[in-house]
């Protein structure tokens, strides 16, 4: 139970893989990009130093932490031996689908597999291995290392033993594991992307401006993030990915995308990821500038 692989590189993955390995798990990275790789060990050690300099952790555990991670770029080898998969590749339903035929083919028989999608039914998931019963969504929160909540997801299929296993794991990690059913969105999104979606309805209709919106609900609802500014972070093209998944799960029209949002992402204009969203976001600058185009 203390050897699992973590697939995909990106910043959910690297931090998946940072909190296991930081609570004594042997962790293989897996991506098929090296240089991937190379920068999640990297944005890791930066992240260790931060916690080194905040006196959270030792220079020890530091280095008992990167010690415990390898970087593999051949899926197959990288699961051969481990208890758990946890698979945080990009949101997107083939490439997930496909990750996990090639997962059941190549992982031990009783490893369980995870998914971190925050939207993807794990049910879908699941049907495309000959282990429906193994295979569950343990949706973490970004940044991981510092979030304390898991979203635990049971597929239709999913064994009770599983889910009991995948809470006191999530509870060995110092998180807070909450159980969900698996339907369109599931706990934190079904609620969460609405709201902001209404929040960009709201800029899109003129009710207010991103600032103001955004100072609303930071001190009005003790929000400590604003909804627009939360979107830029998250990265609108995940949001609108969500909202679809939402508005097709439901076939209900209070789930439908804003124009704005599906515009911004058209034109690439995705948050902190791309530089612009409502916010434009400089290297370096911890301020807060409202986009000029909504000024």
């Amino acid at each position: 139970m203390q050897k699992i692989a973590v697939i995909g590189a990106g910043t959910m993955g690297n931090g998946i893989a940072h909190v296991f390995a930081q609570h004594g798990f042997t962790v293989n990275l897996v991506d098929v990009s090296a240089p991937a790789l190379d920068k999640a060990l990297q944005t890791i050690t930066r992240n260790l130093d931060r916690q080194v300099t905040k006196g959270s952790i030792t220079e020890e555990v530091k280095a008992g932490t990167l010690a415990n991670i390898s970087l593999q770029t051949d899926l197959a080898a990288g699961v051969k031996d481990v208890y758990l998969v946890v698979e945080a590749a990009t949101e997107n339903i083939s490439l997930k689908l496909k990750i996990f035929q090639d997962l059941d083919q190549h992982a031990p028989a009783n490893a369980i597999l995870a998914t971190n999608t925050s939207s993807i039914s794990i049910t879908k998931i699941a049907a495309a291995t000959k282990r429906p019963d193994k295979v569950i969504g343990m949706h973490f929160m970004n940044p991981v290392p510092v979030m304390k909540l898991v979203e635990i997801i049971n597929g239709y299929a999913t064994d009770k033993s599983i889910t009991t296993a995948i809470v006191a794991l999530s509870e060995k990690l110092e998180k807070v594991p909450c159980v969900v059913n698996d339907y369109p969105g599931f706990i934190a999104n079904r609620i969460l992307m609405p709201m902001i979606n209404e929040a960009i309805c709201s800029l899109f209709e003129g009710v207010a401006g991103v600032a103001e919106i955004d100072t609303v609900m930071k001190l009005g609802m003790a929000h400590p993030m604003g909804p627009l500014q939360l979107a830029d972070f998250i990265g609108l093209d995940v949001c609108l990915s969500i909202m679809q998944v939402l508005h097709d799960g439901f076939g209900n029209p209070k789930y439908a995308p804003c124009p704005l949002l599906v515009n911004m992402v058209t034109a690439g204009y995705l948050g902190v990821k791309s530089g612009e969203g409502f916010y434009k976001y400089t290297a370096g600058s911890k301020d807060l500038v409202v986009s000029e185009r909504f000024k």
